[in-house]
């Protein structure tokens, strides 16, 4: 069960190790483009080019798709990006619904843990398997795995290391499932929930929305610059330049003591372009003005005039 090119990851590991796919469920065609037309979802490609089985149900409580999920006696469900499961659906297979999340739970429970993780400025992440259960990414742990984030990595970098190394792990707790040797961890036991003495913050990982994504100049430097890795490329950090609307993509930070106001703009108007913050300057490397495309700082300072 997933929808989006991260899940694909995980489908293609489980054919490739020789699991047997009963059947693929992924979201139902959506309009997209200029033109509106019905586009399908990354894992929907992959079933059809594979010849697998495959499910676009509305509704997930659909009486004829629970009819039809029930019908393919499946031993295992595994979800990767997909959405939130009725009890009626996780509790259908007899070894249960497994999850790949992209944090290391208890850690980054929520929709955007890998942007988060990089906007919070994580030295490292990781992808946890666990069984699904009634509240959200809360359910026993099966396996982790994890990995460091680079100082200046993109939560888009770090998504296209995490989706191949959680298909890896993904693959590992399937067969241990099978083997019947996999010993299950309540997150309730884990350090950071029974520990009053470690001072382990559980930090969240909610949906983004527009606010998170406006830059503030009055931040610190290292802030600004976590927040534009962690919203790259999408849904992406954004300033306003000369009243258009300026996404940020790419980024090095100065910490250094200046005299100048957070968000003025210093430029030679060819070869570089920074923002002031708080406590130093965001120099910018890769940016798309509003109207225009994605383009690298020079190009950009080559047609624009201050």
């Amino acid at each position: 069960m997933g929808t989006p090119e991260f899940a694909v990851a995980s489908l293609d590991a489980l054919v490739q190790s020789g699991c047997t796919i009963a059947a693929v469920v992924t979201a139902p065609d959506k309009p997209a483009g200029r033109g509106m037309k019905l586009t399908v979802s990354a894992v929907k490609q992959y079933a059809l080019e594979h010849g697998l089985p495959l499910l676009q149900p509305e509704k997930l409580r659909d009486p004829q798709f629970l009819e039809s999920l029930k019908s393919y006696q499946a031993d295992l469900q595994v979800v990767v990006a997909f959405r939130m499961l009725p009890e009626m659906v996780w509790n259908m297979p007899a070894m249960g619904t497994i999850n790949v999340h992209g944090s290391l739970l208890p850690q980054y429970r929520g929709a955007a843990p890998i942007n988060w993780a990089v906007i919070n400025g994580e030295k490292e992440t990781g992808v946890t398997t666990f069984k699904l259960q009634h509240a959200i990414d809360t359910g026993n742990i099966l396996m982790q795995e994890k990995f460091s984030i680079g100082e200046n990595e993109t939560a888009g970098e770090v998504h296209d290391r995490m989706k191949m190394i959680g298909a890896d792990l993904l693959v590992k707790t399937v067969k241990s499932i099978c083997l019947g040797n996999l010993k299950e961890i309540p997150q309730e036991t884990l350090p950071e929930n029974t520990n009053p003495e470690n001072n382990t913050v559980i930090k969240h990982a909610p949906k983004l929305f527009t606010e998170t994504s406006h830059i503030d100049w009055k931040n610190s430097t290292a802030s600004i610059h976590n927040l534009i890795r962690g919203l790259s490329p999408f849904p992406s950090a954004f300033t306003y330049l000369n009243d258009k609307l300026l996404k940020i993509y790419r980024s090095e930070k100065e910490i250094t003591q200046h005299n100048h106001t957070p968000g003025e703009i210093i430029t030679d108007g060819k070869s570089y372009l920074k923002f002031a913050c708080l406590d130093g300057y965001i120099r910018i490397l890769q940016l798309q003005l509003e109207g225009k495309k994605k383009m690298e700082i020079s190009d950009f300072l080559r047609g624009y005039k201050f």
